[in-house]
């Protein structure tokens, strides 16, 4: 190797590392002022003691977090809808997506224009039309054995879960892959008496693992970061996800460093997830950009 080549393989490491510094710092800065007292959080600050497990450590500020809120209960809640979304968004995104690359049926590319036109629809817009709907459904419950409609989708986990099911850029992402698939296999399964849910399950799913694990790592990530919905459909504790519940801790006088708790540990399983699905992830991005 050249000198020049060995310097030029130098400068990429170095923007390579300065740019992986400069994203992984306010993760960094969060997990390990958490440890800290706040008044060592603001003294380290300035200075590369910011990020280094340096000082005063303290479990003071988690303890703080389960004394002061439900978190146990508000992480079972966004579990629960986060998990539950993810999974049927999986399922009715992927066969919407394989019945527009697949099958040939009237009305087909409208239905694809239509969903490519609400890709750009921010939720802010449709927020208040969403609210005023589901407030007008009514629940299902249980009396003397039998199913009974009461009350109002409000301030129930499936009012967080079932609006966000379907995804319009899911739908599509899901719509790219498929159609890079040869057809050769579907016209294989027809000749052995295959029905297009069987060419979905048998042969479609099985080789999109990269673009599952994709989808499912966003879904996932958009899921459990929602708070704008939440809290206008969701008032009471026995229904609120985590990302409300920080709340709880900004008020007169606000404690950093039990928000810098909270905060660390409902971030620990978007990076729990991403580290399961990381490979089938990174594939998925280097088929996109080789097909591209």
């Amino acid at each position: 190797m050249t000198v020049n080549k060995r310097l030029k393989t130098l400068g990429w490491y170095l923007v390579l590392g300065g740019l992986g510094y400069l994203f992984l710092f306010p993760l960094l800065f969060m997990i390990v002022s958490s440890f800290k007292p706040e008044s060592a959080i603001f003294t380290d600050l300035y200075s590369l003691r910011a990020i280094l497990p340096v000082g005063e450590l303290t479990l003071d500020n988690y303890r703080g977090v389960f004394d002061k809120s439900r978190i146990g209960h508000y992480f079972l809640n966004s579990l629960l809808i986060t998990g539950g979304t993810v999974v049927m968004g999986l399922f009715v995104n992927s066969l919407l997506a394989f019945s527009l690359s697949r099958l040939e049926w009237r009305g087909q590319k409208l239905i694809l224009s239509a969903v490519i036109a609400l890709m750009i629809i921010p939720l802010e817009a449709v927020v208040v039309p969403m609210l005023l709907l589901v407030s007008k459904l009514p629940s299902l419950g249980w009396e003397e054995g039998r199913l009974v409609l009461e009350g109002s989708w409000m301030n129930t986990r499936h009012v967080q879960m079932l609006p966000f099911v379907a995804n319009a850029f899911f739908i599509f992402l899901f719509y790219q892959f498929f159609r890079d698939i040869p057809k050769d296999f579907d016209e294989a399964a027809k000749l052995d008496g295959a029905s297009p849910f069987q060419i979905y399950r048998h042969i479609i799913v099985p080789m999109s693992g990269p673009v599952f694990a994709t989808v499912a790592i966003l879904h996932f990530m958009v899921m459990w970061n929602q708070y704008l919905w939440p809290i206008m459909a969701v008032q009471s504790e026995a229904a609120r996800p985590v990302m409300p519940g920080i709340q709880i801790f900004f008020g007169r006088e606000t404690e950093w460093g039990e928000i810098l708790a909270y905060a660390s540990f409902i971030t620990l399983p978007v990076l729990v997830v991403f580290m399961i699905f990381q490979k089938r992830f990174v594939r998925s991005l280097a088929g996109a950009g080789i097909k591209g």
